[in-house]
């Protein structure tokens, strides 16, 4: 990780923090990513530390999820805010729900009965419930075939949760479709148990965005250098005239440099990839002539 991302300011985050961010959760990221990453997650005010905010790179592209406690603690902040509740409804349960109109005309979900014993048997469903002061509980229920999906997620760790801790993840979607609607909370975030996750992109960061675009297009240029066949010969080129350098005991940069001035007589500052495959020729020849030497002194000793 380069210097500047393992020194980007960040809240409370110390550099270490940051550090342990980008070799953990961030680890599939590359380095604009992680920018963009760290960016949303300082403008949104969530903490990766605290698991409040993680993301995910599906196909190549950048998704940002923020977790049920950066929810919770944002309602928290709330003017209003009186608790939750979270239940998961199984098979055997007892339980009973209706529909209620409000004054301003709006229905609302109210649970008569939610009762239980052992053995409850299987999941079937699930609600949670917000409470805010000065309103009616706003209650979400969903059906157990609403997010057995997540089970069936293209996205590795998605799939390997909602599999391993289907109940718990199950809450926590409920605690966050519950949070969201009742106090207003837009992170503009992608649900978990999206198939085809779009890119996240801030809204009005230019600050951010514009240092992504920066990275980008220096990281796009690297690449287009990378895959010019000349580039590629040149760079074999240079490595192979380092070697032969070696091979003749030239190893001091002055020496290297009147060697080539000498030999290839470069038109440029630095020479091109035809002078130095004439120069390898030269090379070779005087590398054979060393080695001739060598031999007949050996044979004179």
């Amino acid at each position: 990780m380069s210097q500047a991302l393992a020194l980007m300011p960040f809240g409370e985050l110390t550099e270490q923090d940051i550090i342990t961010v980008r070799e953990t959760i961030a680890k599939d990221c590359n380095d604009s990513q992680f920018r963009l990453f760290m960016g949303i997650a300082k403008a949104s005010g969530a903490n990766p530390i605290l698991q409040e905010i993680h993301p995910s790179v599906f196909q190549g592209k950048l998704t940002v999820q923020f977790g049920v406690d950066f929810y919770v603690r944002k309602a928290k902040e709330t003017e209003g805010y009186l608790g939750y509740d979270v239940q998961l409804v199984h098979d055997n349960d007892t339980f009973k729900m209706h529909q209620e109109k409000a004054e301003d005309g709006r229905y609302y979900a109210v649970i008569d009965e939610h009762s239980w014993g052992f053995p409850r048997g299987k999941v079937v469903g699930g609600y949670a419930i917000a409470y805010k002061e000065g309103y009616a509980p706003f209650t979400v229920v969903m059906d157990v075939e609403e997010v057995e999906h997540f089970k069936r997620s293209q996205i590795g760790m998605q799939k390997t949760m909602w599999t391993n801790y289907f109940n718990d993840m199950f809450k926590k979607h409920l605690t966050r479709r519950a949070l969201k609607a009742a106090f207003g909370l837009r992170f503009d975030d992608v649900e978990p148990g999206d198939a085809t996750p779009a890119a996240y992109e801030v809204p009005q960061r230019k600050d951010i965005t514009a240092e992504v675009e920066q990275t980008a297009s220096e990281r796009k240029k690297e690449q287009q250098l990378e895959e010019d066949p000349e580039v590629t010969k040149l760079k074999e080129a240079r490595a192979e005239m380092k070697k032969k350098f070696a091979q003749l005991g030239i190893t001091e940069p002055a020496d290297m440099a009147a060697y080539i001035e000498q030999h290839a007589k470069p038109k440029g500052d630095k020479p091109t990839l035809a002078e130095i495959t004439g120069l390898l020729k030269i090379m070779d020849m005087h590398i054979a002539e060393k080695q001739a030497q060598a031999a007949s002194e050996d044979e004179l000793a």
